[in-house]
């Protein structure tokens, strides 16, 4: 398998392990705060991301590059779950899938600025297109708005799409799983201290069910998803593996309805299937 194919098969992996978080996160927010839900998977994964550096003996990141490590622990390891979890508390995760059709085209745009990267003008058409096929979708389902969610569910783009390039472009030095586990191990000392100052005083209300989501969202989407996620970027370029995003929401509506009893349209294989054109596009004209 090439190199680009490679990108393409880890990313796709990635995308499928990103799209229990919005469920899980839903799920653990019902028992726990959203800051200490934020704060304490940050921190059991970094110290996953440490036990791993120091078992492979890792190299200490260049000084040069603990900015950028600082821009993908405030995105993806603080910004994205803390706001998403917010939102949560507003909006329902099917509701939240109209914002995760922007999503691919977030990481585009940072593709574009942080990475270098240049697709052709056509790639631009099938990636808003994708995107407007998500987003309607949703629309149509009757989701209830929230201008507080809308907006907290806005922000957490914008800041994941600028972790995700920022991880991306750094992972073609460091290595993907490397990125990850340095920036979490980044932010440890201060996630580990909110984790005992937010923790609750007691976990006794606390159901199995939410102790299940805080560990997806721990152990999957905060460090083993990444490991795929940001390999694939950097093997398949950002703007174009990216687009994979466009199938996670179809991915979090089935796993939602299975878990939480959301309803989910039959419409949904058809607008699936367009948007799986729309990312074969995108991926024919992102070079």
């Amino acid at each position: 398998m090439d190199r680009p194919m490679n990108g393409w098969a880890s990313g796709f992996v990635g995308v499928l392990i990103f799209s229990g978080s919005l469920p899980a996160t839903r799920i653990a927010v019902m028992d726990f705060d959203p800051v200490f839900l934020t704060v304490a998977r940050a921190s059991i994964a970094g110290i996953l991301g440490l036990v791993l550096l120091l078992l492979f003996r890792e190299k200490r990141p260049a000084r040069g590059d603990l900015a950028s490590l600082a821009v993908v622990s405030l995105g993806v390891v603080v910004g994205f779950p803390l706001l998403t979890a917010l939102a949560l508390r507003h909006v329902t995760s099917a509701h939240s899938i109209v914002f995760l059709g922007l999503l691919p085209l977030a990481t585009a745009m940072f593709g574009v600025l942080r990475g270098g990267e240049r697709p052709r003008p056509i790639f631009w058409l099938f990636s808003c297109l994708g995107s407007a096929l998500v987003a309607g979708f949703a629309i149509c389902q009757g989701v209830s708005a929230s201008l507080t969610g809308d907006l907290l569910m806005l922000t957490a783009i914008v800041v994941c799409g600028l972790g995700y390039a920022e991880g991306a472009t750094l992972s073609r030095r460091l290595g993907g799983w490397q990125v990850i586990s340095w920036a979490l191990v980044l932010s440890l000392p201060i996630m580990l201290a909110l984790t005992f100052a937010t923790s609750p005083a007691s976990f006794a209300s606390v159901g199995g069910a939410a102790w299940g989501g805080l560990a997806y969202v721990s152990l999957f989407s905060m460090l083993i998803g990444f490991v795929f996620w940001y390999r694939g970027l950097a093997l398949g370029g950002i703007a174009a593996v990216g687009q994979l995003q466009l199938l996670q929401p179809f991915f979090g509506l089935l796993i939602a309805a299975a878990l939480l009893h959301e309803s989910v349209s039959p419409a949904m294989i058809f607008v699936t299937l367009a948007v799986v054109a729309c990312v074969a596009g995108a991926k024919k004209f992102a070079r």
